[in-house]
């Protein structure tokens, strides 16, 4: 018998894992799952993915589990580091400016 197996996974030239012929990378997959979402209801967030994909995903992470783990963290960090020197620098958003754009937004649809 042969086995025959079917990546849904490829890496692009920045060495980030996606979802073949999408732009969905698998660390949203990932952070979704981390967040208590089932591949089901991942499922419902990217409609266009089917559940192999999901499952294929997650199967890469868990492959890969430091790794992708590690490029959370420095997103995190990252993203944490940024929104300081934002409001260090008094230009963070406010929510009341958000929700001004968001009404602003919904005027002019």
């Amino acid at each position: 018998m042969t086995a025959v197996t079917k990546t849904h996974v490829v890496i692009d030239d920045r060495g980030r894992p996606l979802v073949k012929g999408t732009r969905t990378k698998v660390i949203m997959i990932v952070m979704d799952m981390m967040n208590g979402l089932s591949a089901e209801q991942i499922h419902e967030g990217y409609p266009y993915l089917s559940l192999a994909q999901i499952h294929s995903a997650l199967a890469y992470y868990y492959d890969h589990k430091a790794e992708l783990d590690a490029e959370i963290q420095r997103e995190a960090e990252e993203s944490e580091r940024m929104r300081l020197e934002a409001i260090a620098a008094g230009t963070q958003i406010t929510r009341a400016e958000l929700e001004r754009r968001r009404r602003d937004r919904g005027k002019s649809a």
